[in-house]
């Protein structure tokens, strides 16, 4: 009962958010940027909250009881690409975007590259829209499995009732309704993940006793290798891979669209200290909530997955129903809910605002009304909602042994690769041109799921490409395409018009 009350109390939260946020609208601007009159802590809870999703409480957890310290490479990356787009990109990006009068990201990239025949705007879109469906789609899992490990509700069930509420709030209240209710959530989220590390370590006995039972469970748990065969190439692909999911923060257009919103750079100091504290503390209370669940839950010679299912991503219900009353485990079932819908309700956003203004209304209907594109906004981030659902019911019906943190991370990257190098080149490099822009995204598109199903097929290296993951080789191959297409285009930087002014602006 009291579980119930609890998730019950949280959603009805969201919807008052929500319902509140629409009575501020009052135009696009609203809508999709929040008025740009977003503060440093909004901001930074926002964008962490929106950063992170279900594959923090879910699958990082999992990660923690799997492979033990081995996952705090992920906080490592993680802290390093937080501080990186706010230390380095975000008030130069801020100024700019200010400079151009933008509200959406491909706003920005079409401004700064001078791009009058909309081609950017079009791939942007699409790809916005091809990537978020996917990692929205890991959302919707990751509801099914949170009630149905919680509560014992069906999957299905669980997945239709959390998404129906952010469906409901983020359609109505907007960007707004996105960035308050992240503010609300990011914090259910930063002290549950705090909180529940100390409880854990207290019932073990301290520290040590982790350590000592970890080790008897499985010695690898406690190397940082993650196995006893040593530092072999494949264990350093992988160990890269992992500290490359942090690099998805310089420029992912769901967490630029932050900055972008923010009233002032004078928030940027403030709001980098708050988002890298965050991080820092949130991720490293989920590492550490997998290794004391494997600790306190499974013993020697026991397979993970009989305890703690897929990768361990049982791991915080299965430790928080062992550790706490009642009533808190309803609260630990809203703060999974929270990662989950935090990210959500930003990514249809996102989506919505792509092929919605960026596509529908500047690409084929620009004497169309801002009255107008509201409305239209709000019926293609439903059909867009729709189309994610369904994809993860039909993962989910085809796929049982899934994993939250793989499926996630592959939206994740898609979004990375396509947008993070051209995003920093924009920032810092004069001669990117808009051709070699469209090369760049086009390049980390296609090589994500080149690398991610093909590469590992190959021989010899197929294995570190499979430890190496998806991102980083996509990412590296976005930056040279995009590099290497703007120094033979001779033509392009001729109409870089301004563009040595636009960017002195931005760096001074």
């Amino acid at each position: 009962m009291w579980k119930i009350t609890g998730i019950a109390v949280y959603l009805l939260i969201l919807l008052g958010i929500g319902f509140l946020a629409a009575r501020r609208m009052r135009d696009v601007k609203d809508y999709f940027a929040g008025g740009k009159r977003l503060g440093f802590w909004a901001v930074a809870f926002s964008s962490r909250a929106t950063g992170e999703s279900a594959w923090l409480l879910l699958g990082l957890t999992g990660m923690g009881a799997a492979v033990g310290v081995r996952g705090f490479f992920v906080v490592l990356g993680e802290v390093l690409g937080v501080a990186g787009a706010w230390l380095l990109m975000s008030r130069r990006f801020h100024r700019l975007t200010m400079r151009y009068d933008c509200i959406t990201i491909p706003d920005y990239l079409e401004a700064r590259f001078r791009d009058h025949g909309h081609l950017l705007r079009r791939v942007a879109a699409g790809s916005l829209v091809v990537f978020v469906t996917i990692y929205v789609s890991a959302q919707v899992d990751a509801t099914g499995k949170a009630f149905e490990s919680f509560l014992g509700i069906n999957y299905f069930a669980g997945a239709l009732i959390g998404f129906a509420v952010v469906l409901c709030y983020s359609v109505a209240g907007g960007f707004l309704a996105a960035v308050w209710s992240d503010v609300f959530q990011g914090t259910l989220m930063f002290f549950g993940l705090v909180a529940l590390p100390l409880v854990g370590i207290a019932a073990l006995g301290g520290v040590g006793e982790l350590s000592v039972r970890l080790g008897v469970i499985d010695p690898a748990l406690m190397m940082w290798s993650g196995t006893s065969g040593g530092w072999t190439p494949e264990v350093v692909c992988g160990t890269i891979g992992l500290c490359f999911i942090g690099i998805g923060f310089l420029g992912s257009p769901q967490i630029f669209v932050r900055f972008l919103a923010m009233r002032s750079e004078n928030e940027i100091r403030k709001g980098a200290a708050v988002a890298i504290l965050w991080t820092l503390c949130a991720d490293s209370g989920a590492v550490l909530i997998g290794m004391i669940g494997r600790a306190l839950l499974t013993e020697r010679g026991v397979a993970l997955d009989t305890v703690l299912g897929a990768n361990g991503e049982a791991v915080l219900p299965e430790l928080v129903d062992h550790l706490l009353p009642a009533v808190l485990v309803g609260i630990y079932m809203a703060i999974v809910l929270a990662a989950i819908m935090s990210t959500v309700d930003s990514l249809l956003i996102v989506a919505g605002s792509a092929a919605a203004r960026d596509y529908y209304q500047k690409v084929r209907h620009p004497q169309m009304t801002d009255r107008e594109l509201l409305s239209t906004s709000r019926k293609i981030t439903l059909f867009l909602a729709m189309l994610a659902l369904s994809l993860a019911m039909f993962v989910a019906i085809r796929s049982e042994d899934r994993t939250i943190f793989w499926f996630v991370i592959f939206g994740w990257s898609g979004i990375a690769a396509t947008f993070c190098p051209t995003m920093i080149l924009s920032l810092f490099w004069r001669g990117m041109t808009a051709r070699g822009a469209l090369a760049a995204m086009l390049s980390g598109f296609l090589a994500v799921p080149l690398f991610k199903f093909a590469a590992p097929q190959l021989p010899v290296v197929g294995d570190a490409f499979a430890q190496l993951a998806e991102l980083p080789p996509a990412f590296v191959l976005s930056g040279l395409a995009g590099v290497v297409v703007s120094l033979a285009d001779k033509t392009g930087r001729a109409r870089l018009e301004g563009i040595d002014r636009d960017l002195d602006a931005a760096a001074g």
